[in-house]
């Protein structure tokens, strides 16, 4: 049987890498968009692609549709963050961070709406719980986390029922891979700090047939932080 076909962005590190060698051991094809090379592995296949670029992302959708013949999910998580004091916040650090987090799913669903739909596929959008809550200095970052969200739902309704659209919000998410303290993972009502592999896991269980009646939802991976009260 061929194979089915993921297109994940923001592919070369941390959650996105993940994300691609999960996918490729479960036996998808995956196609991996990132500015840099992504390690190819069997199943994965890296394709350079500028995901601020409408440009770039119309040649990757149909790239990988002249290569593969098919698309039956999309994974959009590229993402950066500008974390400055309002005051020090250009437009241009703004409109930065809302072309790299957010439009490129918009763009990816519209490019590839026909393909998703003709193989009842799934779309996966990485948001953040930085979409619920906050720390100072992190505007641009969280407005676009919070429109993922808000997304998610948007597609859901557009694109059913050939299509169904999920997100998932990381919290803490060691994706350096840096050795962390007692008091770090402690904090954590699990125990522990989230790996790549924890939010790989998520995105490939919403990609899967066993969850066909969940669309338009948020699943948020982090450790139950988010249902923790924390006084000083």
């Amino acid at each position: 049987m061929q194979k089915k076909v993921a297109i994940v962005t923001g592919a070369a590190h941390g959650i996105g890498n993940g994300i691609a060698w999960r996918l490729a051991d479960e036996g998808w094809e995956v196609v991996a968009a990132d500015l840099e090379a992504t390690p190819e592995v069997s199943g994965v296949t890296s394709m350079k692609t500028d995901v601020t670029k409408e440009t770039d992302l119309k040649m990757l959708v149909a790239r990988t549709r002249k290569r593969f013949g098919r698309i039956d999910a999309i994974v959009s998580n590229a993402g950066i963050g500008e974390f400055k004091p309002l005051a020090e916040s250009t437009l241009a650090d703004w409109n930065r961070v809302i072309a790299t987090n957010l439009t490129p799913a918009f763009l990816l669903a519209r490019e590839a709406e026909q393909d998703l739909r003709a193989a009842k596929g799934a779309m996966v959008l990485v948001s953040s719980t930085r979409a619920h809550m906050s720390e100072p200095d992190t505007h641009a970052y969280s407005a676009t986390k919070g429109g993922l969200v808000a997304l998610t739902h948007s597609l859901a309704v557009s694109l059913g029922p050939d299509v169904r659209v999920n997100c998932v919000s990381p919290g803490w998410i060691n994706v350096s891979g840096e050795r962390l303290s007692k008091k770090d993972h402690s904090q954590h009502p699990v125990g522990r700090v989230g790996t790549p592999d924890d939010i790989a896991a998520a995105v490939s269980f919403l990609l899967s047939e066993q969850t066909g009646f969940i669309t338009g939802a948020e699943l948020i991976v982090d450790g139950g932080m988010t249902r923790k009260m924390i006084y000083h």
